[in-house]
């Protein structure tokens, strides 16, 4: 199936997901340490809606920091109703837009890890196809040390799949649920205590 696709896919499916959510949920805090679930959903339509005119600017304002940058456009978005982020997210799912340099696992995994950054806290479930899974997986330890997941955190590490045919690295074994993995390899350190494995106090310490 084609990356592209997939993210549509996504991205239409967490639409669909969150459509229904109270107040309550919208304003609840995700995994993203300092974000709602509608910031959260902010985020994830700035691609969508920032053309590259404006995100320079946002660069410049924020004196070339990427991480500022994309906060100051989430908040921008974020001012927007619930409903009408999530019609953004549906109506533009096939969005082919990728971060330059990047090809289509760069937003299949943002889309990925920020639906379970929403998922995860108000426990809403959904299986993600195996192979959305796999390609995330190996985005993410295959990426520069520093741009996706934190510098040096993966190093001497065995990561394993127990729910789907996934594993990367040598060393220390580190075990979970590929939702998980994909969790705590990207920061996420409430995903650790749904790992087990020699290796798992070696991350710990790394993401700490």
């Amino acid at each position: 199936m084609d990356t592209f696709a997939e993210i549509a896919d996504e991205r239409r499916s967490l639409a669909a997901l969150v459509s229904g959510l109270t107040r309550e949920q919208q304003a609840t805090q995700s995994l993203c340490s300092e974000w709602s679930v509608h910031d959260v959903m902010a985020h994830l339509i700035v691609p969508l809606e920032v053309g590259i005119p404006k995100f320079v600017l946002a660069m410049l304002a924020s004196r070339g920091n990427f991480d500022r940058a994309n906060v100051r456009l989430t908040r921008e978005q974020a001012r927007r109703p619930f409903g009408e982020i999530t019609e953004v997210l549906r109506q533009k799912a096939d969005s082919r837009f990728t971060p330059p340099g990047s090809g289509p696992e760069a937003p299949l995994t943002d889309v990925l890890v920020h639906g379970l950054d929403i998922r995860w806290p108000l426990e809403l479930p959904r299986e993600i196809p195996e192979e959305r899974l796999q390609t995330s997986l190996t985005f993410v330890t295959a990426a520069p040390f520093g741009s996706v997941v934190p510098k040096g955190a993966l190093d001497g590490l065995r990561f394993e799949a127990n729910d789907i045919d996934w594993a990367s690295g040598s060393g220390p074994i580190v075990s979970g649920s590929a939702e998980a993995l994909l969790l705590a390899i990207t920061g996420r350190t409430t995903a650790l205590g749904h790992l087990s494995g020699d290796g798992v106090p070696t991350l710990r310490s790394r993401l700490a």
